[in-house]
């Protein structure tokens, strides 16, 4: 008689015994599914894994597709693997590296000895498709870490074999598309025929890998203009090649010779460098009287506007914070979101009229008193300070809404500077793996929330993604009307993240719809050499979040 398993299906919420064995592709075909969009992998007891795994125990399964996060990203990796197949068949004694997101889309920089060109751009998208039509398995194979170090080591991929010398395990799982391997480490689709979609184009020069967008899995994902968002990026790129580490492989080779404490000083002295410059750049500016600063969730806003106010009285500027929140309308007045709740994230929760009465009041040399919002009745309080500024004074303001133009229509342009500051990982794990700058801030804010507001991991993870829609609908459409941009990512921060992180991802438990999330982020924290943050200076941004700043906040 066969040995069957018990399997709870939880998109149907049916009970089937399955084959022991039995792959998950097998059984979604038992299951019988009518799923909008194919699968593209599974949680197993709340762990994702790809389709190609297979089931020896009793499990609880729920098949997921693109439009969610993970499968997302499952469909974006198998991009990957392909595009470098393609670029590997083509230019064999050429390197890809999946360099960074931006536009919608990720940016590859192709080096092949020359100047690419669109025909090279035609040629990869061509192949690629080849590669998807021929619907080609990809297989997964499982090895001892010493095997998949000299299969790398022999393909030449040296960023990979720094990665798996330096995470200390014993088995390494890695991918085969007809004879070419590669090194992932999240899921990937079971055959490249699943890849329905995507776009390939010259950008900058480089290419722009598109996607399909998780909204409409349809359509590609809107090509928007980041020019300066690319161009930050870009620079952080400059400063990593002055320490000489571009991924995770080289960090932790970096750390095993004794040199956090270098990284740590240099990617400080980098970042205060560049609050120097923005400083000095508005005070070039002698008809500005506000400054402007927006940036999404657990970007260090905050800490960035205090180190700012520091350069700006070097320069002779005397910065006076405002805060936005003081400008909330009353609660009964307050938009209402599509869950009929109070929508304290729009533009429209704020008294925008006058906040742009007040403030062309303050430049005009006249005295205001700013109101104060009262939390615990929802009314706006007239009692609130009054405020006059002098010669050497400008307002520093700090918000989501901070670049949204309808925020201080009616103030001239000429009197206003505008910063967008966000955490964006440049470091990468290894060529062909890049890290997710939202994992970066999620990371942070689960730390922060815990220390600071007494929230648990599991509840940081499960608000995110409506935090991720209010950024996309009022921050993220707006950043490039930025002066300047100010990346609060350092290279070195992850391994110090690590310590703290870890214990309260662990205490999510298996049961929780969360816990898929917080075992992924733990499975990538592994990658990653931990470093004490006792090493930090006390001015370090990353003081937010970790604790012991010698800012006050």
């Amino acid at each position: 008689m066969k040995q069957t398993v018990q399997i709870r299906c939880k998109n149907n919420k049916k009970i089937k015994n399955i084959a022991i064995g039995s792959t998950l592709s097998d059984i979604f075909r038992e299951f019988n599914l009518n799923m909008t969009y194919p699968p593209v992998s599974a949680r197993v007891n709340n762990k994702v894994e790809g389709l190609n795994y297979r089931v020896y125990h009793n499990k609880e399964v729920e098949f997921i597709d693109i439009t969610s996060s993970s499968g997302s990203r499952a469909y974006t990796r198998t991009l990957f693997f392909v595009l470098c197949k393609a670029t590997h068949d083509l230019y064999p004694d050429g390197k890809i590296i999946i360099d960074i997101p931006v536009s919608n889309g990720y940016y590859c920089n192709l080096k092949i000895g020359r100047p690419i060109t669109k025909e090279d751009a035609d040629r990869i998208r061509t192949r690629m498709k080849e590669i998807i039509d021929a619907a080609i398995p990809i297989q997964r194979h499982e090895s001892t870490t010493k095997e998949a170090i000299k299969l790398f080591t022999k393909l030449g991929t040296h960023s990979k074999v720094k990665l798996l010398n330096s995470v200390g395990r014993l088995y390494t799982t890695y991918y085969e598309i007809d004879g070419y391997m590669d090194y992932y480490y999240g899921t990937l689709l079971t055959n490249t025929s699943q890849l329905y979609f995507f776009g390939l184009e010259m950008y900058y020069e480089g290419l722009l890998l598109r996607i399909p967008s998780r909204d409409n899995p349809e359509k590609l994902g809107e090509l928007i203009s980041q020019d300066k968002m690319f161009e930050i990026f870009q620079e952080h790129h400059r400063w990593q090649n002055i320490l000489g580490i571009s991924t995770v492989g080289d960090f932790n080779e970096a750390v095993a010779h004794g040199l956090s404490t270098d990284l740590i000083n240099v990617s400080e002295a980098l970042q205060e460098k560049k609050i120097s410059r923005i400083a000095d750049e508005i005070a070039s500016r002698s008809d500005v009287r506000v400054v402007l600063i927006a940036g999404p969730s657990s970007s260090g806003k905050t800490t960035f506007c205090k180190r700012l106010s520091v350069q700006l009285l070097t320069c002779g500027i005397k910065p006076v914070q405002v805060s936005l929140d003081d400008y909330f309308v009353d609660r009964d007045k307050t938009p209402l979101d599509d869950k009929g709740d109070y929508d304290y994230e729009s533009i429209y929760a704020l008294n925008i009229p006058l906040l742009n009465k007040q403030f062309n009041a303050l430049f005009a040399g006249e005295e205001v008193t700013i109101p104060r919002y009262n939390f615990q009745t929802g009314k706006s309080e007239k009692n609130g300070r009054r405020l006059k500024l002098n010669e050497n004074n400008v307002l520093l303001v700090e918000g989501i809404h901070a670049l949204n133009p309808q925020l201080t229509a009616h103030i001239p342009e000429n009197q206003k500077f505008r910063i967008y500051a966000s955490a964006l990982t440049t470091i990468l794990l290894d060529n062909h793996n890049y890290i997710p700058t939202t994992d970066n801030r999620l990371l942070r804010r689960i730390i922060r929330d815990y220390k600071y507001r007494g929230v648990t991991a599991q509840e940081t993870i499960r608000r995110w993604p409506s935090v991720r829609a209010g950024e996309n609908k009022w921050i993220f459409p707006y950043q490039e009307n930025a002066d300047m941009m100010f990346n609060t990512a350092m290279l070195f921060e992850l391994a110090v993240i690590r310590t703290q992180a870890e214990p309260l991802l662990e205490l999510v438990p298996e049961n929780a719809e969360e816990y898929a999330e917080a075992y992924r982020l733990l499975k990538f924290l592994k990658y990653i050499t931990p470093i004490q943050y006792r090493q930090l200076p006390p001015t370090s941004l990353l003081r937010e979040f970790l604790g012991g700043s010698s800012f006050k906040y």
